[in-house]
């Protein structure tokens, strides 16, 4: 029987790596900018085109290489920065295993062009699916300068699959971010397209992250500090004001490292307890200093899953220099009376002039009961009164129109059978009694689908209602990518933003009905969504803000109704295209049979 066992040629061997390591052009970002970060690049310039899809170019002012070491960097695991396996236990760069490059080489058309700090002439070298195509010396600035060109060129399977333009250049800013965030002393830019979407100066922890997700984010931050035996944690958390139901910018830091860390992160918000409100978040960015040996990076392909050695320990260590912020700054949302309409009460200074008592003008001899002229007496109420008001009642025209014909037939049976008199239990529910049992309705939600299914078949723009006062909105580079694809179903809903640059917005107009909403909330909030779509066409887009606008709408729960505004609420859930579930999949409203009510009494 012949051998069926063959090794792998390289070619195939570096694509099979590539899948693991390059699943995106923003995984290209990332390796490329973490190895300027690792050759001490004090300035790192990114240029982007077309998401990355067309060209992902990082120039960096680092260590450079010479002839031999840029044609070796391509070779799979040849790496400069371990030499044994014992360095695996003692991490101290961001790359270490060498396949970054190798990887992108197998599925990208590569030019790179680098040269030593001590020599006149550098190096420029090109590959295309892991075949070198040229090496020539070449006159270049001290450092590296890789061109990524038509990645996934090789494997059209992979580069069909990649998301949208938006998508893609979304995750390119997040990736940049997460680097962006742990080296303020590095100056950082990015251009896409053309456009400059960062140029970060080298300055403080907290003036990065300023200059990153914006100036307001500037006010809600508190430090953090503790040194200790098993390492160093710093950074900054949010105050218990600035906390959000999503969105909300948590990072975690482990030598210089980005990581998830869902344990660590559960120590932060129980700090947080009774705080803020269940289900919202506070924003974070917190970075620890540890013993290399003391944790591992290499448990995944990306290197954002760490264990650690002590890992309870440093719970309780995080948890306390939280609790310790909040209480070292009095950070603890204090009790706003009502003082709408108090008298002001002024305050006992010394050396000053005695208060004059307030004199009240009025007349001594004005009586009520007297006066000097008699008074007008009001008309006698004419008789038959009732026929002025003839024919100004329109005759009641039957609705039509009004089911579809999928929930035709059900419909028109619970609407014609059910009580003219309802009865709402704990302000949430709405009980009217169907010939077959009782019928419970959550309001909140039967307000969700109205809304919902209005804004969707709605044709045409929603009239805007000017604001007097235009607040600001303001968005990272990473959420502005997102805002500006959405920006036309948001205006053909009502909204009227006008961009003030920099990532701010003032917003000049929102829907008619959502006088009282917090509005940048609410803005933040459609973004955040559809950041998490992910893809981002026109349709599910419009769905999307159709949804997070009908939930911020509707009528909150605990919200008292008349007898009038539960039966038009009623009707107008039995007139929506589903009555059963909200946009997410909510049940709206449940029956319970008559058998089963008469069950219950034996």
């Amino acid at each position: 029987m012949s051998d069926i066992i063959q090794l792998l040629p390289d070619s195939v061997a570096n694509q099979i790596a590539a899948g693991e390591v390059i699943q995106r052009p923003a995984s290209v970002v990332k390796e490329l900018v973490e190895n300027a970060v690792d050759a001490g690049a004090t300035h790192i310039q990114v240029i982007i085109v077309d998401a990355g899809r067309t060209l992902i170019q990082v120039i960096d002012d680092g260590k450079g290489m010479s002839d031999t070491d840029a044609r070796l960097s391509f070779e799979r695991h040849a790496t400069s920065k371990i030499r044994s396996a014992g360095d695996l236990f003692n991490l101290t760069t961001m790359g270490f295993r060498g396949e970054a490059l190798a990887s992108i080489a197998a599925v990208a058309q590569i030019e790179l062009k680098t040269r030593l700090h001590t020599d006149e002439l550098g190096t420029s070298l090109t590959i295309a699916g892991s075949k070198v195509i040229s090496q020539e010396p070449i006159a270049c600035a001290a450092g590296s300068n890789f061109s990524v060109e038509n990645l996934f060129f090789n494997v059209p399977a992979r580069r069909k699959f990649l998301k949208s333009n938006t998508t893609e250049l979304n995750n390119i800013l997040t990736a940049f971010e997460r680097i962006a965030l742990v080296y303020p002393k590095i100056h950082f830019s990015l251009h896409s397209n053309g456009v400059e979407v960062f140029n970060l100066s080298s300055g403080s922890l907290r003036q990065r992250i300023v200059d990153v997700f914006g100036k307001k984010l500037n006010q809600d931050l508190l430090p953090i500090e503790t040194d200790t035996t098993l390492g160093k944690i710093y950074g900054f958390v949010g105050k218990p004001e600035s906390a959000k139901k999503k969105g909300a910018h948590q990072y975690f830091f482990v030598n210089g490292r980005y990581m998830k860390h869902p344990y660590f992160h559960k120590a932060v918000q129980l700090a947080f307890d009774r705080l803020v409100p269940e289900g919202e978040q506070v924003p974070y960015f917190i970075y620890m200093e540890v013993p290399a040996g003391d944790i591992d990076v290499n448990i995944h392909p990306t290197k954002t899953e760490i264990k650690f050695e002590n890992e309870q320990t440093l719970w309780q260590i995080i948890s306390a220099s939280v609790k310790e912020a909040i209480g070292m700054f009095h950070d603890v949302p204090s009790i706003d009376f009502d003082t709408e309409g108090k008298p002001d009460i002024p305050v006992f200074r010394e050396h000053h002039e005695d208060p004059q008592m307030p004199k009240v003008a009025y007349d001594p001899s004005y009586n009520p009961f007297k006066s000097s002229s008699p008074r007008k007496q009001s008309a006698a109420m004419p008789r038959n009164w009732e026929k002025l008001y003839e024919g100004l009642v329109p005759d009641k025209q039957p609705e039509q129109g009004l089911f579809n014909d999928e929930y035709a037939e059900a419909t028109e049976d619970l609407i014609a059978e059910k009580s003219p008199s309802h009865y709402q239990y704990k302000g949430q529910y709405i009980m009217t009694a169907v010939k077959s049992g009782l019928m419970i309705i959550d309001q909140h939600r039967a307000h969700v689908r109205i809304l919902y299914d209005s804004y969707v078949n709605r044709q045409g723009n929603i009239n805007s209602q000017k604001v007097l006062f235009p607040e600001v909105v303001q968005f990272p580079p990473s959420e502005q990518v997102v805002v500006d694809r959405i920006m036309p179903d948001m205006q053909r809903l009502g909204f009227e933003l006008s961009s003030l640059g920099g990532g701010s917005y003032a917003v000049n107009g929102i829907p008619s009905g959502l006088e009282g909403v917090n509005t940048t909330e609410l803005i933040h909030r459609m973004v955040t969504d559809a950041v998490d779509l992910g893809t981002v066409e026109s349709a599910e887009v419009s769905h999307l803000i159709a949804d997070c606008l009908a939930r911020h709408a509707a009528i909150p729960v605990g919200q008292v109704l008349s007898n009038e505004e539960m039966e038009e609420i009623v009707n107008g859930l039995f007139a929506c295209s589903n009555v059963n579930y909200t946009p997410d999949g909510k049940p709206i409203l449940c029956i319970l049979k008559q058998t089963e009510i008469e069950g219950l009494f034996g």
